[in-house]
């Protein structure tokens, strides 16, 4: 049992976050288990041997792994209970249950991802030794599913690596092992080096690949951080993490991992999350402060529409559907959930078909049997979906949302059945499905940057395919890491970063307007500015942390380094951020930067609560030099901000007979914590699991005996958490099967 994780590139399933919802998700499965995985941090130096002794005294434990940079602690296997208790020894600072990952994907067309980071304008720039910036030289570590090193675009990338799943040198992908392949670790390579008829962003890099996912894309916790161990000690340049969970917490094991990576020299680089586009949404090890988080822009792409009524509503393709190439006015019909006998009245139509009961391709061929022309597939729960088809369509297949379906139609009753189709070309705004920030706690600007993620096609094994996801979007700054890199050997991971940063470019959403720091970080890489970088500031994001207001005014200060990285003196000027009623800055003057200096300088915000009411305050500071715009995002919050007090939740049976057990993620702790059941038919309030009060953040880890439970049976339960006068919850089936007679 324990905080589900995934690879961040989406194929038929859509993510989901834990928000409040009416809808209820899938039933979990029980774990059936009785000994359980654990990462312990421990608060000194151990050796081995010395980890050994302190284990003696638990027979049932059994030490698996003992890390030696990523994270100062080991990995245990035993009970819950010996577990706890061994956690409550001297040297032992934190306990985790280890998470899984898992896979999933959906498939476009290309687009001019390289393109548009800057990436071919870089191919004609030099390196100190007079090289083309190609990467040559870097070696950039890939965690993820393995790669198929024989592939004839990566064959002279591959450097090597290991696998941690079968523990031996051999990094492959998934090959048909219980007929479950895997293809994600080869793509997010590709991505990054490809060096054949594709070429990545650095396509002379070498790539270390370490197997820490196998069958189906799975792993653990405990898998990922022997490969981050591994790799600090292989001593990469660069290493990148296509994967992460949807808890928001800065503070689990892989996120720290992640941390004590940079401090080695690395460069971590990780996918934010694919669970947008709501706020908060972040999840491990995206929330690492070190790390560079990255969040997904589209590239340009043709995206389809139709327009009914004066309304206009933007299509997404079905994996398997021919491109959708219709160029003016069509009738509209309904065609129910695509039966046969639903689908008489199609003929030379698009027909608009509810998901349910058949299967997207029944459906598909239905209405092509009937004469559609098209088929659009709107959704039967809340939100967007992304599907496959079982065989490749003949017709245009799209999806919409159930809302815009039943909108839809609801003016086919009404006899408004004419649609104009039309394709719009868009690019550089920022995915819907990219996951936002902040983070919980420390209240930090994540993603820290975008780059492209969606119809990114690369390497798979045995040939080439295009997916989305922050999965995809990560290895393009990997890439672009690895050519700063090379431009300028002497630069740290916290320079790389300020260079992306700085001068990245701020994407704007369909209305016009800047997103939000927080949903975007700067913005979107720009690899050519960032590799000629005169001036680098740094860090490159600024966070005022949290105000509690009293009635006085408060005032927060930052310092950051700025740093002339050139032999030539630069003249700085700092700009007022956009003024705020009730905020005020004190931003440092003009002055002049010598050659090769670099300066600490000191910016300070206060707010008066008497007219600032905001719950979030973000921005851009602007730094200008010879003509050239430094940005430095900024955030901070006020008291206690709408973030979700729960996530993370978890339930099955326990390890000794006649108990359960839960877990559950507390963001920021909470005033009143419980789980409430409910009958599944009636929703009658039926009792508490459990139910307390002042509980602190971070992971719950609490068993139960099974005479506190009610009855055998499936029960709706209700997790909710309240701080501050919020209150969130989870909503979620759970099957109770007891010991009992």
């Amino acid at each position: 049992m324990s905080i589900m994780l995934l690879l961040f590139f989406l194929f038929t399933t859509q993510a989901v976050t834990a928000r409040p919802s009416s809808n209820i998700p899938p039933l979990p499965a029980l774990d059936q288990y009785s000994e359980q995985i654990a990462i312990f941090m421990i608060n000194q130096e151990l050796t081995e041997d010395e980890i050994l002794h302190l284990l003696q005294k638990y027979p049932h434990i059994q030490l698996r792994k003992t890390f030696k940079y990523a994270l100062n602690g080991f990995s245990a296997i035993g009970s819950q209970k010996s577990l706890e208790q061994l956690a409550k020894e001297e040297p032992i600072s934190k306990l985790s249950v280890v998470n899984h990952y898992k896979v999933s994907a959906t498939t476009y067309q290309q687009g001019d991802n390289i393109k548009i980071i800057g990436g071919e304008q870089v191919r004609g720039i030099f390196d100190k030794q007079n090289r083309r910036l190609t990467g040559k030289g870097i070696k950039i570590g890939v965690i993820d599913t393995g790669i198929d090193y024989r592939h004839e675009d990566l064959r002279k990338s591959y450097g090597g690596g290991y696998d941690v799943v079968d523990g031996d040198g051999d990094p492959m992908e998934t090959n048909d092992v219980n007929g479950v392949n895997t293809l994600h670790g080869t793509h997010v390579a590709g991505v990054i080096a490809a060096n054949g008829r594709m070429k990545g962003v650095a396509p002379e890099a070498t790539i270390l690949a370490y197997r820490a996912l196998g069958p189906g894309g799975a792993g653990t916790t405990e898998q990922v951080i022997e490969a981050i161990d591994q790799a600090i000690d292989d001593k990469v340049d660069i290493l990148n993490l296509s994967l992460g969970n949807n808890v928001n917490g800065p503070d689990l094991p892989l996120s720290v991992a992640l941390n004590n990576a940079v401090d080695h020299g690395i460069t971590a680089v990780t996918s934010s999350g694919n669970s947008g586009p709501n706020i908060w949404t972040v999840g491990t090890p995206g929330t690492a402060s070190k790390a560079i988080s990255v969040g997904a822009s589209t590239p340009t792409m043709k995206i389809p529409y139709i327009e009914i009524g004066g309304e206009r509503i933007r299509l997404e393709p079905l994996q398997g559907s021919v491109e959708w190439d219709l160029d003016r006015t069509y009738e509209l019909k309904n065609g129910g959930i695509g039966k046969v006998e639903q689908l008489k009245n199609v003929q030379g139509k698009i027909a608009l078909i509810e998901r349910g009961e058949l299967t997207f391709s029944e459906k598909v061929n239905n209405a092509k049997s009937a004469g559609a022309i098209a088929v659009i597939i709107y959704n039967n729960t809340s939100g967007p979906f992304r599907g496959n088809l079982d065989q490749t369509s003949t017709i245009p297949v799209m999806s919409m949302t159930k809302k815009e379906g039943e909108k839809l139609k609801k003016k086919i009753d009404k006899g408004v059945t004419q649609v104009k189709t039309l394709i719009i070309e868009e690019k550089d705004i920022l995915a819907d499905f990219s996951s936002r920030g902040p983070v919980t706690s420390t209240w930090e600007i994540k993603p820290d940057i975008l780059a492209p993620g969606v119809a990114i096609t690369s390497t798979v094994p045995r040939g080439y395919l295009s997916l989305q996801g922050t999965s995809m979007s990560s290895p393009h700054v990997a890439g672009a890491c690895a050519l700063i890199k090379q431009a300028h050997p002497e630069w740290g991971p916290e320079k790389i970063k300020a260079a992306l940063m700085n001068y990245a470019k701020p994407l704007r959403n369909k209305e016009g307007k800047y997103y939000k720091t927080y949903e975007q970080g700067a913005g979107r890489i720009q690899l050519k500015e960032s590799i000629e970088a005169e001036v680098l500031v740094y860090p490159a994001s600024l966070q005022f942390g949290k105000f509690q207001f009293s009635d006085r005014i408060h005032e927060h200060e930052a310092i950051v380094t700025v740093e002339n990285t050139t032999s030539k003196t630069k003249k700085l000027t700092f700009e007022n951020p956009k003024q705020e009623p009730g905020i005020n800055w004190d931003i440092p003057m003009s002055s002049l930067l010598r050659a090769g200096e670099k300066r600490d300088v000191t910016i300070s915000m206060s707010a008066d609560p008497k007219i600032f009411k905001k719950k979030i305050q973000d921005g851009m500071l602007t730094i200008r030099s010879d003509g050239k715009n430094i940005q430095v995002p900024y955030l901070f919050v006020l008291e206690e901000p709408d973030y979700p007090r729960v996530m993370g939740f978890d339930f099955g049976a326990g390890d000794e007979k006649g108990t359960f057990r839960y877990e559950v993620y507390l963001p920021g702790g909470a005033d009143e914590f419980g789980i409430a059941l409910f009958d599944v038919d009636t929703y009658q309030f039926i009792q508490f699991i459990d139910w307390k009060r002042n509980i602190d953040k971070g992971l719950i880890q609490q068993e139960i005996s099974e005479d506190k439970l009610p009855t055998d049976g499936l029960y709706v339960a209700k997790v909710f958490a309240r701080k501050a006068g919020q209150e969130d919850w989870i909503e979620t089936y759970l099957q109770i099967e007891t010991s009992r007679k």
